[in-house]
């Protein structure tokens, strides 16, 4: 093989992204610039000074530790914290799930805070712009690199075990500062979409929140403060064993051998099972030999499925699949009699008033549970069948215009993240 072939098979990839903005197309190939050249450490202590004590919380960002922690625990700590402006960049060591290596997020409209000193505080220097590196840190790029210099897990404190030169001689693909600002310009225009549609959201859910409050009796009255007018008289009591026919749960069957597949049975665990909505997004699927005993507790359309186990305990949705499917133990099956609307009956158990049973079981267990006769004892104030059915509509209108909104903020983040990929290198241009 020639030198010059060599050469070329040695070469790096350029640090190129796929997608540039017209005016950049003949720009220079962006350079790897480590944290180090880019940015000075930020070390002025707290001090007398009387400022918010902050944390770093992964996909979130800067909170306030009383907030986060119930209380505020700087303790005799707080004056050797980190002075913390608007505009300066803090990277917490702690793992999550979003970043095994570690999450930096730049402060935005808090003024000043102040900062743990295990955390690494820095600020970038004239002609790097914020947006830009925010990004870079949102895409994980520190965190691409980093994850060859741990050698171990975290800390007993939960910090990984990364010093500020391994931090600082991160490398991050630059271009030329007018390239950063357009591309920081364009992510934050989309940024500034996610988080108005993330808002009207929120608005949606808690409008039904108030909504079903208005909808469904206060404890201790027998009518609701807000009603259709084609009904009147008292809404009657009844419990979870008059409204059934069926209350039961399913079970775990044996493992050995088997994984989850691309087909077969639908299998139903409590992931699934969200607030009012059955989320099969990533379905899982068993052969049909492991079902031949569970008839029983086989799934039908109008079901509610309910969560009896851990921390996401109460939580319903309504099976509305014309398949056949099957939940494990940690999920009950609630089938309603004729005389009921399953979505009603739904709405019941997502409404506060009915989770005074969850509350009970959560308090003496160590993990949460809410047995099958806590499900049969479970007291509702009902009305009759048409209305029932008239407020199931209702908010059955409601909940299809959340999941159509809530779509459409997942797609406005895929966008965001597909578009990411394009407009900044590959991972591996910036790794050796």
């Amino acid at each position: 093989m020639s030198s010059k072939a060599a050469g070329k098979q040695d070469a790096k990839p350029a640090l190129t992204p796929k997608l540039r903005f017209p005016e950049f197309r003949d720009a220079p190939e962006w350079k790897a610039v480590s944290l180090e050249q880019a940015s000075v450490p930020v070390v002025e202590r707290v001090g007398e000074r009387k400022l918010t004590p902050v944390s770093i919380s992964a996909g979130i960002g800067f909170v306030p530790q009383a907030e986060k922690f119930g209380r505020d625990i700087s303790g005799k700590q707080y004056q050797l914290y980190t002075l913390v402006r608007d505009g300066d960049f803090v990277f917490n060591k702690g793992n999550s799930l979003k970043f095994p290596q570690g999450c930096v997020y730049l402060l935005q409209g808090w003024g000043e805070v102040a900062a743990p000193n295990v955390f690494i505080c820095f600020r970038l220097r004239k002609g790097y712009s914020n947006g830009f590196f925010q990004n870079c840190f949102e895409k994980n790029t520190h965190g691409i690199q980093l994850k060859r210099h741990i050698t171990s897990g975290a800390r007993s404190n939960g910090l990984l075990n990364i010093g500020k030169e391994t931090f600082f001689g991160v490398q991050i693909p630059t271009p030329l500062p007018a390239e950063q600002q357009k591309i920081a310009e364009c992510l934050t225009t989309l940024d500034e979409v996610i988080a108005a549609q993330a808002r009207k959201l929120a608005a949606l859910k808690t409008h039904k929140q108030g909504l079903m409050q208005q909808l469904f009796p206060r404890e201790g009255e027998t009518q609701p403060r807000l009603r259709f007018p084609e009904f009147q008289g008292n809404w009657a009591l009844t419990s979870g064993a008059d409204i059934t026919s069926k209350i039961t749960k399913g079970s775990s069957p044996s493992w050995q051998g088997f994984s989850y597949q691309k087909d077969g049975v639908l299998f139903i665990t409590s992931e699934n099972v969200r607030d009012g909505f059955l989320d099969v997004s990533v379905p899982k699927f068993l052969p049909e030999e492991f079902f031949a005993k569970q008839k029983n507790s086989q799934l039908l359309y109008g079901d509610i499925l309910i969560n009896i186990v851990g921390a996401s305990i109460g939580r319903n949705c309504v099976f509305r699949l014309h398949q056949e499917a099957f939940t494990n133990q940690a999920v009950a099956l609630f089938r309603v009699t004729k005389g009921h609307s399953f979505e009603f009956v739904s709405y019941c158990y997502q409404h506060d008033r009915s989770q005074k049973a969850v509350s009970a079981s959560q308090s003496d267990s160590a993990r949460p549970n809410l047995s099958l006769t806590d499900l049969r004892n479970m007291e509702f104030i009902m009305p009759t069948l048409p209305e029932q059915q008239r407020i199931a509509t209702c908010l059955t209108s409601l909940d299809d215009l959340i999941t159509a909104q809530s779509a459409k903020l997942e797609a406005l983040k895929t966008h965001k993240k597909g578009l990411m990929q394009q407009l900044f290198p590959s991972p591996e241009t910036n790794e050796g």
